[in-house]
């Protein structure tokens, strides 16, 4: 039996919980979120931001790339992980819930203890097996400051 404290939330290595998904696809039954960090376009989030019933961030992340500022998403990143630490119920997502937000989960593995060259695949085990989707954003991974 499971006590992640949201469906589908996955486990981090420093034993944080949080559930990654995808937009499009229907919310998972259970509780609600405390916190959400959702990426993507001003189009996805004018799409789905009056069905987020939680707080709330966005960072603007076009598909298959990387966020439009750098510095922010890193701090969102962190935060979200002090939240996960703390004990909120978290959640990150994109479109599809697999490049993106597996580009997320893997800098929360490092954050959370994973070695950044391990973190892709750490992602990849343990979210979605297509997680980081681009060379772009394995790069991108391999150097997100853990520290």
């Amino acid at each position: 039996m499971s006590d992640a404290p949201l469906a589908g939330a996955l486990r981090l290595p420093d034993g944080s919980w949080v559930r990654g998904r995808g937009l499009r696809n229907p919310r998972p039954e259970g509780p609600l979120p405390g916190f959400g960090l959702y990426l993507g376009s001003a189009r996805l989030r004018r799409r789905h931001d009056g069905e987020l019933g939680w707080e709330r961030v966005w960072v603007e992340w076009p598909d298959f790339l990387l966020p439009r500022d750098r510095d922010l998403a890193v701090r969102q990143i962190r935060a979200l992980h002090q939240r996960a630490r703390a004990g909120t119920p978290v959640e990150v997502a994109c479109g599809g819930g697999v490049g993106r937000t597996g580009t997320v989960i893997a800098c929360l593995a490092v954050l959370a203890g994973a070695a950044p060259a391990d973190a892709v695949t750490w992602a990849r085990t343990h979210h979605h097996h297509r997680a980081v989707e681009t060379p772009w954003q394995r790069r991108w991974v391999a150097r997100f400051p853990a520290g």
